[in-house]
């Protein structure tokens, strides 16, 4: 039998609904609604029953959802509830920010290492970290099985470092430098590039 192929754009929803979630657990709240979560996240409650209706049946007409159950769901099928470890490449000031960020740890992401290629930052700390040379980092995360990396590199440097990263074992990039990178199928990558929805805002501006 062969794997039910979700769309991508479905996937991208799931985080918003179950950060939603997770406020309102932090609020008190036991049960929500489409027609709710909708409306925090100005996202059609029709689109979001379809969405959820993907994976399974989770709540019930006339009562809504309970949300700890919901939350719970939701962090199984993005695979969330377990800690995921992540290399960071560059320890620039986007990378060194993202190492020192605390946010990650109760989302299910750990950063475990990061690496940088400048003599005079390998074997400096940021934060709890002690930048790694990056001549060492395909060993260093094959051997450590990590299978989420950061690039917060240089664009000319981008595609090298995520070569890397896919001969490390790597499956998933999340990409800070403003290029568009090249690999295998079996490899996801997220942009995050503050121009492009810059520019996307100012469309709107006058």
């Amino acid at each position: 039998m062969t794997e039910k192929m979700i769309p991508d754009i479905v996937v991208g929803r799931l985080p918003l609904y179950l950060r939603s979630l997770r406020q309102m657990a932090a609020e008190g709240r036991q049960v929500t609604s489409s027609q709710e979560l909708g409306e925090r996240l100005g996202i059609s409650a029709a689109q979001i029953r379809k969405d959820l209706s993907q994976f399974g049946e989770f709540g019930k007409q006339g009562t809504g959802y309970h949300i700890k159950f919901l939350e719970e769901k939701l962090q199984e099928i993005l695979h969330v509830n377990r800690d995921w470890d992540i290399a960071i490449v560059g320890a620039g000031d986007i990378g060194s920010a993202v190492a020192r960020y605390k946010g990650f740890s109760h989302q299910g992401f750990c950063v475990a290492m990061i690496f940088d290629n400048d003599p005079k930052k390998v074997g400096t700390e940021v934060g709890d970290f002690i930048v790694k040379d990056a001549a060492n980092m395909v060993e260093e995360i094959r051997a450590a099985g990590i299978q989420v990396a950061m690039i917060a590199v240089p664009a000319s440097e981008a595609q090298g470092v995520a070569n890397k990263l896919v001969e490390a074992g790597v499956r998933a990039i999340l990409n800070y430098a403003p290029v568009n990178l090249s690999v295998p199928s079996g490899v996801r990558v997220q942009y995050i590039d503050p121009v492009i929805h810059l520019q996307r805002m100012t469309y709107y501006l006058e």
